[in-house]
């Protein structure tokens, strides 16, 4: 009798401590899945940083001189020169072309400022790119009258140029060399992933 108890005593343990290490086991792999799971899941980080890399800083720098607008300029020009019977006259026609545009070797340090998808570009100002815009080659002798040296013809040449400056370099065509300088730099900004672009001119 004493045995058969023992017996039904060793199979109930037997059961208890299978019951056991079955529980054991479902709370270490429902642990394990649950943890495994929850490190294990994808992150999607969205970075709107864009940082410009000294090789576009570079490229951009060597474009160098970039024309905003081309003014075409026709002077005509005379001087007279008084005489004891009769006055000396002399008349030319002046052509030249004024281009309008940014030096970009002229930019300073810190010109590009960024924050996320936005920059902060600062040019140097709209300036005449090419001092020597008159054509020499197509200037006329309208009229001639006496004699003329090379010095009087240079003081001609001179009073043409100042007179092209005046009517070339206008607030108006400065300023829309300057709109078109915005222009074409934002789009050239955006094309390189920047949404918000901000552009200013050196004074």
């Amino acid at each position: 009798m004493n045995t058969i108890r023992i017996n039904e005593l060793k199979i109930k343990g037997k059961r208890l401590t299978l019951a056991t290490f079955g529980i054991a086991a479902f709370i270490l792999v429902f642990w394990y899945l649950f943890f495994s799971e929850k490190d294990n899941h994808l992150n999607f980080v969205v970075d709107h940083q864009i940082d410009v890399t000294p090789e576009q800083i570079q490229s951009i720098k060597a474009i160098g001189e970039w024309e905003f607008l081309s003014v075409s300029c026709e002077e005509l020009v005379d001087t007279i020169r008084k005489g004891l019977f009769s006055d000396d006259h002399l008349v030319r026609i002046y052509f030249g072309t004024m281009r309008l545009g940014i030096n970009l070797h002229q930019v300073k340090p810190g010109w590009m400022h960024v924050d996320g998808d936005s920059i902060e570009v600062t040019l140097p100002p709209v300036g005449l790119l090419d001092r020597d815009f008159i054509d020499e080659a197509r200037t006329k002798a309208f009229y001639e009258s006496g004699k003329w040296t090379a010095k009087d013809r240079e003081a001609l040449y001179q009073k043409a140029y100042r007179q092209m400056l005046s009517h070339g370099l206008t607030q108006q065509n400065m300023e829309n060399a300057r709109l078109n300088a915005k222009t074409q730099f934002r789009r050239m900004m955006q094309a390189m992933g920047y949404n918000y672009v901000s552009i200013r001119f050196e004074e």
